[in-house]
């Protein structure tokens, strides 16, 4: 199955050799990857929408108009979390899209994101989610299980919403579930973080860091079902810092040192084959320390390309839909001791057959 989607985003001039059937499937995966709005912003910067069709111009429009309405939003909710939380003594750090929002990145432009992420001290989450509780935020898992499961292991929060603003908040004292094989400092992403500049009160990771996050995100805790859309904000961030003197050099010394030194391997080696990243040869050799053992690699070199590679949204292949299944065993591996991930797939298999799970809060 051909990628028009893949080919425009490695280089947008191959949109102008589209037909009409080129350009439905291309809207159509770009919507399926929720990379729609990030298209359109992609052939205007590029200047590549000169050829474009009428009617894909009207949808690439619409796409570009309602991204700007949710930057608005995120920009109103970032606000009024940063009030809610102004008389916590408390470091307030964004994270992911609304970080690249606030910190004006490219990355930002077309990025629609489902919720606002924060990250705060450990020893502050009682304090903070009492405050977003007080100022009208909601718990939407309000199962005894899963309000335990999240509080026991995870690294955030039970996720809150407020239904005032239909907005959805994720609190995160760490990036990586605390049973995590992989433990990165923390505290260290807090202190190195940044304050933004027309955002009092909320910070942002440092450029190494946001690059690093978003790995671990990808490569180590994540499903695979929108996996372009992540590798997409890698290769712009990637792209983007490089423009500053040492980076790749942190950026690796920065890996290592956050115990994030294999998903930012697997970034640098995926991002450079798959949207051809500028990563330079020593950066590659440098993160090759923490490349995995031969059939490892040899497996993610057969799962990574396939599960991020669009199809027809109408017509997934058996053979993509089975390798993000297996990223996302993977993923579950490495989030949590067999034991426990035994534990908890046959207590919420267990509790689905009985209906011991309330799922959702009534909205």
């Amino acid at each position: 199955m051909a990628s028009p989607l893949l080919d425009v985003l490695r280089d947008p001039s191959a949109a102008s050799a589209l037909d009409a059937a080129g350009w439905e499937l291309l809207l159509r995966q770009a919507r399926a990857e929720r990379l729609h709005a990030r298209l359109a912003w992609t052939l205007d910067a590029s200047r590549s929408a000169d050829g474009v069709p009428d009617a894909a111009r009207r949808h690439l429009r619409a796409y570009r108009t309602s991204s700007e309405a949710h930057d608005r939003s995120v920009r109103w909710e970032v606000d009024r979390i940063a009030a809610a939380l102004r008389g916590i003594d408390a470091p307030v750090v964004l994270l992911k899209g609304a970080a690249y929002l606030l910190s004006g990145l490219p990355v930002a432009r077309g990025r629609i994101a489902d919720d606002v992420d924060i990250l705060v001290p450990k020893d502050r989450l009682g304090a903070v989610e009492a405050a977003l509780l007080a100022h009208g935020f909601e718990h939407v898992k309000v199962d005894p299980y899963e309000q335990k499961y999240y509080r026991r292991w995870m690294h955030e929060l039970p996720p809150l919403r407020h239904p005032g603003r239909d907005s959805m908040i994720d609190v995160h004292h760490t990036i990586l579930p605390e049973t995590s094989r992989l433990r990165p400092d923390a505290a260290e992403l807090i202190r190195a973080s940044r304050p933004l500049e027309g955002a009092p009160g909320v910070r942002a990771l440092a450029p190494t860091d946001l690059v690093l996050h978003s790995a671990a995100h990808l490569f180590h805790d994540g499903a695979f079902e929108r996996g372009l859309r992540d590798l997409v904000d890698l290769d712009d961030l990637l792209r983007t810092f490089s423009r500053e003197p040492g980076f790749w050099d942190s950026l690796v010394g920065r890996g290592a040192r956050l115990d994030l030194g294999r998903p930012m391997f697997y970034v640098l080696r995926y991002a450079s084959r798959l949207l051809g990243t500028p990563v330079p040869a020593a950066a590659l050799a440098a993160a090759d320390a923490h490349r995995p053992g031969r059939l490892a690699l040899a497996l993610m070199d057969r799962l990574v390309p396939t599960a991020v590679t669009p199809e027809h949204p109408e017509r997934t292949t058996w053979r993509a839909a089975f390798r993000r299944w297996e990223l996302y065993v993977r993923s579950h591996w490495l989030r949590m001791p067999p034991w426990l991930l035994a534990r908890h797939l046959a207590t919420q298999g267990f509790r689905r057959l009985f209906g011991g799970s309330r799922g959702l809060a009534r909205r």
